[in-house]
């Protein structure tokens, strides 16, 4: 295996490719953590985005309405999370896991009743979302290789983080985003609704869900798997968290996570084993994580000294 200017343009090209699905629903996460939600369910939401992606890009041919579709979908799952969460004061955990549960299952039958099919659903009259013309760029062929077959979709993220910061940290609206995590109490006497603040939030987040399952699912090969997101909901809620709940911070800790899955991609065919390389974005997330909660306790020590 030879580690030239092209493999890495390839290994560059991956990560985007690979990180992006993360980055949506890790913004999700970041905005539930501001509000104090633990949202577990992001798995649940982003297959349901995925599944109903699918669904209407077969029915309509519309890339347009297949990312509509999704959006509402996971938006309304997230609703649904959301009011017992909230207003039921459910166990946020208990909840999400019921959420994750129930559209692991329930995509697993539709597919069936709607398509006749188990395990995926592939069709050439499916449509793939449009990619970003390169041609521009042939006159410098490893730049070409690192931005190739990248979508619109994959470019925004970038561009929603960083607008998504705007929002958080420097209008009025965000304030009171951060308010509601900090003392929802101090909110409520102010005359604003913190559980409206809060649903609106986990809300937010199955819509992101439902962008992120749309382009897992139509960014490549356009077909849909049983239980596709392969746990990169939780992989997300870890970048939120390894990010530190900040939309910038976790464009760092989404890359981290999709060079960990690009580089098990990449190394599949190599003499390691199959089940190795599979489980290299797994292993990256407790690895994140350890060093996240070590480098927070030493933070946390100096800090009480």
């Amino acid at each position: 295996m030879s580690f030239d200017a092209e493999y890495l343009a390839v290994v560059f090209n991956s990560t985007l490719r690979q990180m992006t699905p993360i980055l949506y629903v890790a913004l999700g996460s970041v905005f539930c953590n501001r509000v104090y939600i633990f949202n577990i369910g992001l798995e649940g939401m982003m297959l349901t985005g995925a599944f109903f992606a699918i669904v209407a890009n077969y029915y309509t041919g519309s890339v347009f309405m297949s990312l509509i579709v999704a959006m509402i979908s996971s938006m309304t799952i997230a609703f649904i999370a959301g009011i017992f969460m909230v207003k039921f004061h459910g166990a946020m955990l208990v909840v999400g896991i019921a959420i994750n549960v129930l559209m692991s299952g329930l995509t697993t039958f539709l597919m069936q009743v709607i398509f006749g099919l188990k395990g995926a659903f592939v069709s050439t009259d499916l449509k793939s979302l449009p990619k970003i013309n390169t041609d521009f760029l042939s006159s410098f062929p490893i730049l070409k290789l690192m931005f190739n077959s990248l979508t619109y979709l994959d470019l925004f993220a970038f561009i929603l983080a960083v607008i998504l910061y705007l929002v958080l940290f420097k209008t009025v609206v965000g304030l009171r985003i951060r308010s509601v995590g900090i003392n929802a109490e101090a909110v409520e006497s102010f005359g604003i609704s913190s559980d409206y603040i809060k649903i609106s939030m986990i809300v937010f987040s199955g819509l992101l869900s439902g962008v992120a399952g749309c382009l897992l699912t139509m960014s490549g090969v356009t077909m849909f798997a049983e239980n596709i997101t392969a746990g990169r909901g939780f992989i997300a809620m870890a970048a939120g968290a390894l990010g530190g709940a900040h939309p910038l911070g976790v464009v760092v800790s989404s890359a981290f996570f999709g060079f960990a899955q690009s580089l098990g991609n990449m190394l599949q065919n190599s003499k390691l084993g199959a089940e190795l390389t599979m489980s290299f974005p797994y292993l990256a997330t407790i690895i994140g994580l350890v060093f996240y909660n070590y480098f927070t306790q030493k933070r946390e020590k100096k800090f009480f000294k």
